[in-house]
């Protein structure tokens, strides 16, 4: 029975109908956890990290996604981020092969769903309208009833996602806090300018039990999982005593110093020396450093705009430094996976001649940076005359370092040590690093310092499968080629432009002091001459000042076209020259078959 074209076309959708269906249930059942990621960093992908701690959950594990889905119908933005949040939730669920149990909760108003919502300790966030609030949080809940919550998904932390959500099952499967000894002239429980504790300090408060060493200390606790120094003072020898004890037995230490700490400057009363050093410390763990020498970077440098030329637009800075995945450690866990790290004035480290330790540098400057004299460079102060200033060494300068193997102090005491120490105190600092919210408490990190800070902490004191996943969390990508072109541009045009801007400012301030001098009808002739030539002169250099601005654009002005030329134009030509080939292929295959189905044709004919 031979189908019509009407019916074999119904049996044909039919078929395929069946078969798409058939796909999806077997996509279904079969593909849980299949994803395809195309972004450059795997932001949608699970880490191995996060893979190894659900693998190595020791007892089942709850969490319950609280979301109010009928008040946030009207808040698309934060509906949209509520279902990226709960279908990578499914993705942990759907990967844990039953160690993990989702429950999804609407805590909607004046229910018990709302009340457990509050008893778990999340926190609403107020509708704008007034009319009530939205919950959208975690709750994680194990076996022994230990319990932590994520109280609000702020949209700032999304990068973070999968660090926070980690850390939470983490923090479950090993419900005791590891233990951070501090010693620190640092102002880390009340910020300069906010009064508040720093950014990076507060978390440490939250994930780890982190406790004050008293002035007085003799020994550092034994239970200590890590030894934190940020820019310390005043070390007597008994203190340095503990300190070699507990590192030379095999206690972890994260160091970190500075040759002008700006942190410190920004207090009202200091409370420290803007430097700080543990000079015999160092030596016996075979590391040099000079607390009075600083590292400019030219080819690091942020762009600030000028305090002493504020209409002018943002300048290279080299005292403060854009570290991006270059300066990076690619080997140690420690840096493996940033992507950009700000610091400011950092000191420099190197191995001491002769020592038995190994020195592994895990952050270093690019190779236009130098070492500068403090005070050299405090007394500059000019973006310019310190990028002027740089006169670059042969090889980058290390700005942090982990050190490993065997040290030893003649006649106290020797042993294996690991510690890791970062010549910079402002990485701690929240104002380069992250952009704070005082209504609502929330940071939106705009690079990894936190990252290269939590990190480290993790990695000495052995949780290695969170490092792995943090640092996804800055997904700037800074115009890297673009910066290069305005720093080789400044500095081939810096001299002609200090030169007019000279010109300028004295031709306008002799200009002022003759209208100073009276009105046009009482200027002498030979006054009104020199008013004239100096509004010339004035004309003049602006329109030179402007010719070198445009120089200094010209070649980012032509990569701008180039791309736009690419990114405009280039695809569509390369498809429609690819169609007019095509076609042309086409009509000759045509013309060639017709010819040679003719010529069949008439040698049949013959």
């Amino acid at each position: 029975m031979k189908l019509s074209t009407r019916s074999y076309f119904w049996s044909a959708l039919g078929l395929a109908t069946l078969a798409f269906l058939g796909l999806n249930i077997f996509a279904n059942n079969f593909f849980i956890d299949a994803r395809l990621d195309l972004t450059q960093s795997r932001q949608f992908t699970l880490s191995s990290g996060t893979r190894s701690i659900i693998d190595q959950l020791p007892e089942p594990v709850t969490l319950r996604f609280y979301f109010s889905r009928s008040n946030a119908a009207d808040y698309p933005a934060t509906a949209a981020y509520a279902k990226r949040v709960r279908d990578l939730l499914g993705h942990y669920a759907a990967v844990s092969h039953g160690r993990i149990v989702l429950e999804d909760i609407d805590p909607a108003p004046f229910t018990p769903e709302e009340d457990r919502a509050t008893e778990a300790g999340l926190r609403p966030i107020p509708l704008a309208n007034g009319t009530g609030s939205i919950y959208f949080g975690l709750e994680g809940v194990n076996t022994v009833d230990d319990r932590n919550t994520i109280p609000n998904f702020a949209p700032e932390r999304e990068p973070y996602l999968e660090y926070d959500l980690t850390s939470l099952l983490f923090q479950l499967s090993h419900p005791g806090k590891r233990k951070i000894a501090v010693l620190s002239s640092l102002p880390l429980t009340r910020a300069p300018d906010s009064g508040q504790p720093l950014g990076i300090y507060a978390d440490l408060q939250h994930a780890y039990d982190v406790r004050m060493l008293p002035d007085e200390f003799r020994e550092i606790p034994k239970d200590t999982n890590l030894l934190l120094i940020a820019h310390p003072q005043e070390i007597t020898p008994s203190k340095m005593r503990a300190i070699l004890r507990y590192v030379l037995g095999g206690g972890r230490a994260l160091i970190f110093l500075d040759p002008m700490s700006e942190l410190v400057q920004q207090e009202q009363t200091p409370s420290a020396p803007p430097s700080s050093d543990l000079n015999l410390l160092l030596q016996a763990w075979g590391v040099a450093y000079n607390p009075r020498e600083l590292v400019l970077d030219r080819g690091n440098a942020q762009r600030i705009r000028n305090p002493a030329d504020p209409q002018r637009a943002p300048v290279p800075y080299p005292m403060w430094q854009h570290l991006t995945a270059e300066n990076f450690s690619k080997t140690d866990p420690v840096t493996a996976s940033l992507t950009g790290v700000n610091l400011a004035s950092p000191g420099a480290l190197s191995q001491r001649a002769g020592a038995t330790t190994k020195f592994e540098p895990l952050l270093v400057s690019s190779a236009d940076a130098m070492l500068y004299p403090r005070d050299q460079a405090l007394q500059l102060k000019d973006p310019g005359a310190l990028m002027s200033a740089i006169k670059p060494g042969a090889a980058p300068l290390t700005l942090a370092a982990r050190i490993t193997g065997h040290a030893a102090v003649p006649g106290f005491a020797s042993g294996n040590i690991n510690i890791v120490v970062v010549a910079d105190t402002d990485v701690l600092d929240d104002r380069f690093w992250a952009q704070n919210d005082p209504q609502t408490g929330t940071r939106a990190p705009f690079a990894d310092n936190e990252g290269l800070v939590l990190n480290a902490i993790e990695s000495l004191t052995g949780s290695d499968e969170l490092i792995t996943l943090r640092a996804r969390g800055n997904t700037e990508r800074p115009f890297t080629v673009v910066r290069r072109m305005q720093a080789d541009a400044e500095a081939r045009f810096r001299e002609t432009l200090d030169s007019l801007r000279t010109r300028l400012t004295n031709a306008q301030q002799q200009f002022s002091q003759l209208q100073q001098g009276g009105s046009a009808a009482t200027l002498s002739a030979e006054q009104q001459a020199a008013m004239d030539s100096l509004q010339r002169e004035i004309t003049g250099t602006r329109a030179q000042l402007r010719d070198v601005q445009a120089n200094l654009r010209a070649g980012i002005d032509r990569l701008g076209r180039i791309l736009a030329f690419m990114n405009i134009l280039l695809v569509p030509l390369l498809v429609a020259g690819f169609a007019l080939v095509f076609g042309a292929i086409r009509r000759a295959r045509a013309k060639g078959n017709r010819r040679k189905a003719r010529l069949e044709a008439e040698g049949g004919a013959a």
